[in-house]
């Protein structure tokens, strides 16, 4: 028996990375998940067949065992949205848990930002966590029942970042929206937190991670003296998706190795 047995979870952006390690934590813990992608379907279907995998490891039944579903959806399209949340339920009949995973950024010095990519930043990072909470929302009043959203913020929700100012944006905008929910909707046992990452090994990743001296740099502001993996990030999201985190809410942890009170600019 898993901690997460009959509950239903969407993850958003879970075809790669996080958001696909993140999915499979899930399912080992007996949920059956959403697989949203927007680009990848080769990752998503990959993800599905993990998320099956761990699943069938908790369940040795294999007829009750968590299914993968997976659903393309971009999330700085608010149809979209609604229409990935609205689909999840009808496969699966209800959905209890909520992931805001996906997310972009893109580099440029403040005074260069276009407005094609700053739309694009906090369409996907923002609006689209926002209206996918509202429609999760809605189905759980709906039905009565209480549920979960868990959002990937960032450290860059508390730590400027110089050249990713719309990032630190979107990631602020989820910072207040997490607090502004948890009082709004904690009457009707919905609870909100943010988990904030620091730097991770993921593909958004690779050109530092292939680039020696920008690493060192990077490692000589983190006090645990390496990057973050993918499942330290998960194992903080199946905790607050558990019963074990039933009265946390508003609230975000931090998985950085210490780098956000550390970190200065070279």
């Amino acid at each position: 028996m898993g901690k997460l047995d009959n509950q239903i979870a969407l993850v958003t952006g879970s075809s790669q990375g996080i958001g696909q390690e993140i999915a499979i934590r899930l399912a080992s813990e007996g949920a059956s998940v959403v697989i949203d992608y927007r680009s990848h379907p080769e990752g998503a279907e990959e993800t599905r067949k993990q998320v099956e995998a761990a699943g069938a490891q908790c369940h040795l039944a294999k007829d009750h065992a968590p299914e993968g579903y997976v659903v393309q959806a971009d999330l700085g399209d608010v149809t979209q949205v609604r229409n990935l949340v609205a689909e999840s339920i009808k496969h699966f009949g209800k959905l209890d848990i909520l992931v805001n995973n996906a997310g972009m950024e893109r580099r440029a010095p403040f005074w260069e930002v276009t407005e094609a990519d700053y739309d694009m930043v906090l369409n996907v990072n923002l609006k689209g966590a926002f209206f996918a909470a509202q429609a999760l929302v809605q189905h759980l009043l709906e039905t009565k029942r209480p549920g979960k959203i868990i959002n990937i913020s960032s450290v860059h929700e508390e730590l400027p970042f110089p050249n990713f100012a719309s990032y630190c944006l979107s990631k602020g905008g989820i910072k207040m929206m997490t607090r502004d929910l948890a009082v709004e909707l904690g009457e009707y046992g919905i609870t909100i937190n943010n988990v904030a990452p620091g730097a991770i090994e993921t593909p958004i990743n690779t050109n530092l991670l292939n680039n020696p001296t920008e690493l060192n740099a990077l490692l000589g502001n983190i006090p645990l003296k390496r990057l973050g993996k993918p499942k330290d990030i998960a194992s903080l999201v199946l905790f607050l998706a558990s019963p074990d985190a039933d009265y946390i809410t508003g609230t975000t942890i931090f998985a950085d190795g210490g780098l956000l009170w550390n970190y200065h600019e070279q």
